[in-house]
């Protein structure tokens, strides 16, 4: 026996090696369960957990005759009853065709796409028509129980993750959120189908994309897809790619930064200085989305506060009239006698408090050594060598009375410069200078 053989018969329950009790097993039904009921209900009670507990391990919620007749193979013998195990499932309501399963599909499912790829052919129900009662090999069942778990797997792990502040999600994103739950998108759809039963999920497609709307925490269900929640998703996804693209403009500034410093030491100051004019071009169109990110953010809090302060005016309405039946019944009489009661136990708080008071320090004493403890943390804050200058103590002329003239002062002045970045050689310069700084501290020479 191979090693997949024996790993796959490991999870067989211990009646798999009796050979005698898996030819009884493995044998075909009788034509009517009243001939004998016991061989009917033994092979049903002994397959149905089975095909279950097999689905459940290979993490799919669907499966086929076909695919059953391999996997429980056995020494190269194929079970003759799984059409009839299948067949009781359905009627006990275990299993259902995939096509019933989604028989009910909304618009949003049919725009998907999903609804056409269900629609099986009609071999079950021909077969039916012409009573054989026989199973198609390629007719594909839901496990009702496994698609349950799924569901409430994926609904929990919406509802645990970061994305759960969001009420639309697109199906890639669910897709990834659920990778470790769902195997395949064919589950998944079968578990956001079971979802969508439960009113928990809702589908719909905007501009060719797939999108998912859950419930949120304490809603009973899900409402519909609004221009709203439309609106918010572009806003949300418009602040996810003004973030990306901040941080790779902010990574390409320093790259630039970093590649004039290297081209400053191998002496081409003419390149080191094109590499920081393009630094600078790069900042200001990263600082020009940052200014656009922090405007979709603006909107987008403005539209958390308004679904705030609707649930604020949501809940001062239920206490109004919460407010209003309590009061029945209430007169000025025993308002006045709450009162005054109110007020005598004040008093009497009043009187504790003095009491308690009279034992504390003197605070005058206590702000005085506070004083003194802060005097001295300053004078330990000031280094001794940090001498400061002498402030001057005569009167300063001012930087015009030096025989020249308004009109002389003013063109002795240096002219304003002109760049398009804002920015001088001059002062680039001195950027490049302060890049030059080396690891122990000194200026590396300018070359000339």
């Amino acid at each position: 026996m191979s090693v997949s053989a024996q790993k796959r018969d490991a999870f067989f329950p211990p009646d798999w090696e009796d050979d005698e009790r898996m030819a009884f097993l493995f044998s075909a039904f009788k034509e009517n369960r009243d001939v004998d009921c016991t061989d009917w209900d033994g092979k049903i009670d002994f397959w149905s957990p089975l095909i279950i507990d097999h689905c459940r391990r290979c993490g799919s919620v669907c499966v086929s005759l076909q695919d059953l007749n391999e996997s429980f193979k056995r020494k190269g013998i194929v079970p003759l009853g799984l059409s009839t195990v299948l067949q009781s499932m359905i009627r006990s309501g275990k299993v259902q065709k995939e096509s019933d399963f989604a028989a009910n599909v909304d618009s949003g499912w049919l725009s998907w796409g999903v609804g056409l790829l269900l629609v099986r052919p009609l071999k079950w129900t021909l077969s039916a028509l012409l009573g054989s009662g026989r199973v198609p090999l390629e007719e594909s069942f839901v496990v009702i129980e496994l698609v349950k778990e799924k569901a409430a797997a994926l609904l929990a792990a919406y509802r645990g993750s970061p994305l759960a502040a969001r009420s639309l999600l697109s199906f890639q994103e669910l897709r990834a959120l659920s990778s470790h739950i769902c195997p395949d998108e064919s589950t998944l759809c079968m578990a956001l189908l079971q979802l969508q039963r439960e009113k928990h999920v809702t589908v719909s497609l905007h501009e060719g994309e797939k999108l998912v709307k859950f419930s949120q925490a304490g809603q009973g269900r899900v409402s519909p897809v609004s221009e709203v929640d439309l609106g918010i998703y572009q806003l949300q996804r418009s602040e996810k790619l003004l973030e990306e693209r901040v941080e790779v403009l902010g990574q390409e500034a320093e790259k630039c930064k970093q590649q004039a410093k290297s081209l400053l030491k191998e002496g081409k100051k003419s390149q080191a200085l094109r590499c920081l004019r393009g630094s600078k071009r790069v900042e200001k169109k990263a600082d020009r989305l940052f200014a656009q990110l922090e405007t979709v953010k603006g909107i987008l809090d403005r539209i958390a506060n308004s679904q705030t302060d609707r649930l604020v005016m949501q809940a001062y309405q239920a206490g109004v009239a919460a407010l209003r039946i309590s009061l029945k019944g209430v007169t000025v009489e025993r308002a006045e006698n709450l009162v005054d009661q109110i007020q005598e136990l004040c008093d009497t708080q009043d009187e504790v408090n003095q009491t308690l008071a009279s034992g504390a320090l003197d605070s005058g004493e206590d702000s005085e050594e506070l004083e003194e403890e802060l005097k001295s943390l300053l004078e330990k804050t000031i280094p001794d060598n940090d001498v400061l200058p002498v402030v001057p103590n005569h009167p300063l002329s001012p930087p015009w009375k030096t025989g020249f003239s308004d009109a002389d002062f003013i063109q002795s002045l240096p002219s304003v410069p002109d760049s398009n970045l804002g920015i001088t050689d001059e002062e680039l310069d001195r950027e490049l200078s302060r890049l030059t700084v080396s690891d122990t501290g000194f200026l590396f020479s300018k070359c000339h």
